[in-house]
């Protein structure tokens, strides 16, 4: 596995549950893990290609009625030992990158309406994620029964009170922001 290149992990433990081709990994990425992970078909398929070679996954041919062949990549025994060591492994790296809070630390240059416009923007998107979000919560508390769902479960609780707590200081700064002109 490539050193610290997280993507590897985030395929490995996709692989984990089913098999599954580069595109079908994209869309699971873009599904319920966007709310916290990114992936790009250009960062997918090198990793792929990767773990193969390093013997973490493998491929196999998959039965297609469109004529065209993909390609379904299966986790290998060296690819979910690789993936219990890394979720035992103490460190994580907990980033934050959030492109709105940098307009805000640089938003003394300009008025701010520009600054509570964009705090409004941030806010409406909150908002449909955790209409999401509280969607995946409601489904998944029917099915706690298995253990990866309750691993599912507290991911998107995270998720829920992040985000509320994000609603929350969308308030506060737009309070502040126009209450102290």
């Amino acid at each position: 596995m490539a050193k610290d290149r997280k993507i590897d992990v985030v395929i490995l433990g996709l692989l984990a549950h089913k098999d599954l081709t580069g595109y079908d990994i994209k869309k699971q990425i873009d599904g319920a893990i966007s709310f916290f992970w990114k992936g790009s078909f250009g960062s997918i398929y090198p990793a792929l290609s990767d773990m193969e070679k390093q013997g973490l996954v493998k491929r196999k041919k998959a039965d297609s009625t469109s004529g065209r062949e993909k390609i379904v990549y299966q986790i290998t025994k060296k690819g979910k030992d690789t993936l219990k060591t890394w979720l035992k492994d103490e460190k994580a790296t907990n980033d934050l990158k959030y492109e709105t809070l940098l307009k805000m630390y640089f938003g003394g240059i300009e008025d701010r309406s520009v600054t509570v416009h964009n705090i409004e923007i941030f806010e409406n998107q909150v908002r449909g994620d955790l209409k999401v979000l509280k969607f995946y919560k409601e489904n998944l508390e029917k099915i706690l029964d298995q253990e990866d769902h309750i691993h599912y479960y507290l991911t998107v609780t995270f998720g829920i009170e992040t985000y509320e707590a994000y609603l929350r200081w969308c308030n506060k700064a737009k309070k502040i922001l126009m209450d102290k002109r």
